[in-house]
Parts: C-alpha cells; sequence; structure tokens
C-alpha cells in the first residue's frame, strides 16, 4: 500500500489483495469534504467472479446512499471497526446508526459485513467495506482486529499520499509564482514553457528568464538548479534574483556577470550547485543579429535556421555555479540570420531513461527543423513533452528577417 502515492491505485491495490483471501467482495470509499459536510467517493471494488450472490455488486456500484453513509460515518469516526450480521453484538450501535447497518446489510444482499473506518489523526479519510455471502464462512468478532489494521494502514498510506500531493501543489506553485512574464522584446519574437515532472515530487529547480539590461539589450537565461523538492525551488528564486541584481549592477558581458555570480553564491554557503545560460541578444532593430552568451554547465543552445539547418552553440563553456568560483570563464559570439531561432533548455527536454542522450539530441535538432518556419508558440508547444524524471523548461527566442 506505500509503493504509490496515488490515492486510487493504493486503494484499488487493497481490494485486490483482500478479495477472495479475506472476502468474498469488498470496496473502499474515501471521505472529500469532510465527514459533516462532504461526499463519499467510492474508489474501488473487488468481488470473486464467480460469486453468485455478488454478482449484483458490480465494479460500477457507486456510493453509500446518503442515509448510510452520513450517520455511518460520524459514528466510525469514535469508534473502531463494525460488523454487520447475525454475530454482531448488540451494543456496537443503536437509534440511526443501528438503522444505517441495517440498511446496508440488505443493500450488499450479504450474511455479515464488517465496516472499518479509515482514520489517522483523529479524522475519518473514508471506510473499508468487506463482505461474505456464505453462512457457513460468516465474518466474526475475530476479523475485526485484521481489519482494522488493514484500515489503519490503508488511512496511513492516503494521509501520506495527500500531504504529499499538498507538497508538490506548494512547490509547484512557488515555482509557477517566480517565473517571469514574458516582456514584449519587439521586434524579437519570444516564447517559453514549463512543466514539472510527471512524477509528482519532482519539482524543483528548472527556470527561465528574459529582461532588458541597462542598455536596452534583451537578457536571456536558463537555468536548474540541483534537487528536486520545495528547497530547490527556493534556491532557484535566489539565484534567478541574485543574477538580476548582478546584471543591473553595471555593464559587463555575460562571463564576468555569471562570475560574480558564481563569488557571491559560494559566500553565501548551503551549496548552491547550478547550471545556467546566460545571452545578449545584441543589434539594431533592423539587424543584423548575434547572440553574445556564456554556459556554465548546462546543455548548449540550439540555433535553428529559417532553412531548417541546426547546430548547437558549443562555445562559452565553463564548469557549473558552485564548483569553483576562481576558474575563468569566457563568452561566445554567435551571428543570427534573420528569421533564425534560438532555443534555450533545460536537460529535462533531451534525457529520458530509454533514450541514449546522443539519440535526444538527434531527435530535437529534427524536430526543431522540423518546425524552422512555424510560429514561435507553436515551436514550443510541439517541442516539449512532459519527463517523467525531470522537469522541463525552455525559451525560444526569433530574429526577424533583415530590415
Amino acid at each position: 500500500m506505500n509503493s504509490s502515492l496515488d490515492v486510487d491505485t493504493t486503494l484499488q491495490r487493497l481490494a485486490r489483495l483482500l478479495v477472495p483471501r479475506l472476502a468474498d467482495w469488498c470496496a473502499v470509499d474515501v471521505v472529500e469534504g469532510g465527514v459533516e459536510g462532504g461526499h463519499v467517493r467510492r474508489v474501488s471494488v473487488a468481488r470473486r467472479g464467480l460469486e453468485e450472490h455478488a454478482g449484483h455488486l458490480s465494479e460500477k456500484l457507486g456510493p453509500l446512499p446518503r442515509e448510510v453513509e452520513a450517520p455511518l460515518l460520524r459514528t466510525l469516526r469514535g469508534s473502531g471497526p463494525m460488523l454487520i450480521g447475525r454475530s454482531a453484538g448488540g451494543g456496537q450501535a443503536d437509534g440511526s446508526v443501528q438503522e444505517a447497518l441495517v440498511q446496508l446489510r440488505r443493500l450488499l444482499g450479504a450474511d455479515s459485513a464488517i465496516v472499518a473506518p479509515l482514520r489517522v489523526r483523529g479524522q475519518v479519510l473514508g471506510a473499508l467495506t468487506l463482505a461474505r455471502f456464505d453462512p457457513g464462512e460468516a465474518l466474526t468478532d475475530d476479523d475485526l482486529p485484521i481489519v482494522e489494521d488493514l484500515a489503519h494502514r490503508a488511512a496511513l498510506a492516503v494521509d501520506n499520499a495527500r500531504l504529499y500531493g499538498l507538497q508538490h501543489e506548494m512547490a509547484y506553485r512557488l515555482q509557477q509564482a517566480l517565473l517571469p512574464r514574458l516582456p514584449d522584446l519587439g521586434p524579437l519574437e519570444v516564447a517559453a514553457r514549463y512543466l514539472p515532472a510527471r512524477e509528482s515530487s519532482r519539482v524543483g529547480g528548472d527556470w527561465y528568464d528574459v529582461f532588458r539590461l541597462p542598455d536596452r539589450v534583451p537578457a536571456l537565461v536558463i537555468g536548474d538548479v540541483a534537487g528536486h523538492d520545495i528547497d530547490a525551488a527556493a534556491q532557484m528564486g535566489e539565484v534567478r534574483n541574485m543574477l538580476r541584481a548582478l546584471a543591473f549592477d553595471r555593464r559587463e558581458s555575460p562571463a564576468r556577470i555569471v562570475a560574480r555570480l558564481d563569488l557571491a553564491l559560494a559566500g553565501l554557503g548551503g551549496g548552491f550547485f547550478t547550471t545556467m545560460v546566460l545571452a545578449r541578444v545584441e543589434g539594431p532593430p533592423s539587424g543584423p543579429w548575434r547572440l553574445r552568451w556564456t554556459n556554465a554547465g548546462h546543455p548548449a543552445p540550439l540555433l535553428v535556421g529559417a532553412d531548417g539547418r541546426t547546430h548547437f552553440l558549443e562555445g562559452g563553456h565553463a564548469p557549473l555555479l558552485g564548483f569553483d568560483a576562481t576558474l575563468p570563464r569566457h563568452d561566445a559570439v554567435e551571428a543570427l540570420p534573420p528569421r533564425s531561432t534560438v532555443l534555450l533548455y533545460t536537460d529535462g527536454l533531451i534525457e529520458r531513461r530509454t533514450e541514449p542522450i546522443d539519440r535526444s539530441m538527434i531527435r530535437l535538432r529534427r524536430q526543431a527543423a522540423a518546425l524552422a518556419l512555424a510560429d514561435i508558440q507553436t515551436f514550443c508547444d510541439e517541442l516539449v513533452a512532459p519527463n517523467e524524471d525531470d522537469d522541463v523548461a525552455l525559451l525560444a527566442v526569433r530574429v526577424p528577417a533583415s530590415g
């Protein structure tokens, strides 16, 4: 039950394990919106395929009727599992709850059943219901301890999955808040995309940034802080903001700005291991344009010509930030042909478990070449794809035609 962080997957596995080992029929329900004002969602149903009595309890059986679920869940919040059947003790429930139990037994059409709360930290998260149809194998009080233990373990799994999802959502929102709105760089066209990893925990340090420097030259940034959690997202925000401050502090080349950033991060401590590319798009509005950049251990940018020719911009390479702030850094310069596109991206775009990196790089070049004449938004939409293991960020800028 703890091998997955998806609530539905976890509870479906549980139901399949319990039938036919412990019961002829099993259902798992989760409470959404709280016991008092929420509703019950039936996550999973499992039954013996050949059981005549269980045939009407199909996979599509919906949640319990409201008159059954409401008093039952309110009672389960303060009690252990309940036995429904001929052998059930008379003092387990009374009043509306006893009536609800009778209705539940009629609904199931079973000889005996146990309903146990999925309860953790004083909160009912749902209910586990087991039923047997053979009077000779009825559930008894002796079965209550194991059902209670199973329900408790299921509740822990559900609670962990929900807390994990909450942490992921917080990290994702933090990262989205740190990613900038793209400014108008006319006559240049610019677009960006960000996708979190499919595995929900993997939200972290990928980012992009676009802004004008004091001399009005557009600056492009793509980067990746090591890690895939809230700490990485927070460090990403610190690196991004510090880079902006240093870039506006004085007019310097990309290499000098990144070198000062590396020294500043080393002074702060905390192990800021970061890869990044900082680039300037230089030229008059009518062209010609050129790209001046430095690369701190990051995947090389890709230049895509309007004619479909592509090549990676391998120049300007130096170690990642946080490795050794005393190592020299250099700029590289490349002419940008009219209507060409520069693509900056993080390694999540090219690294796959099932594909060698060389093949991934070739795949990226072919895809980009096929999209050379597409509009910049379509260019990014077609290139970006979710990755199981890593975030994906990309930033594209296109220069206009000559004149």
